[in-house]
C-alpha cells in the first residue's frame, strides 16, 4: 500500500475570506514561503501537521477540510 498525496485547498479558502496568501500567512503564523508553497503545489507526500493545524484555525475549518486527498 503506497501513501498517497494530499493537495491543501489554502488558495480556494484564501479567495473566500477574500484574503491573499500574504495575509493567510499574517493571521496563521505559518511562513508565507510555506503558504505559497501549499497553494501552488498540486500534490504533495508530506505536510507540516502543525501548520495544518494553524490553517485550520484560521479559516475556522475542520483538517478533513483543508486537506484534499488525491488518487494515487
Amino acid at each position: 500500500m503506497s501513501a498517497g498525496l494530499v493537495r491543501l485547498r489554502v488558495k480556494e479558502l484564501a479567495d473566500e475570506k477574500g484574503w491573499t496568501l500574504k495575509e493567510v500567512a499574517d493571521r496563521s503564523g505559518v511562513g508565507y514561503s510555506t503558504i505559497r508553497n501549499y497553494a501552488r503545489s498540486p500534490g504533495m507526500a508530506m505536510v507540516d501537521f502543525a501548520a495544518l493545524y494553524k490553517l485550520a484555525r484560521t479559516f475556522d475549518v475542520m483538517i478533513e477540510e483543508l486537506v484534499e486527498i488525491l488518487d494515487d
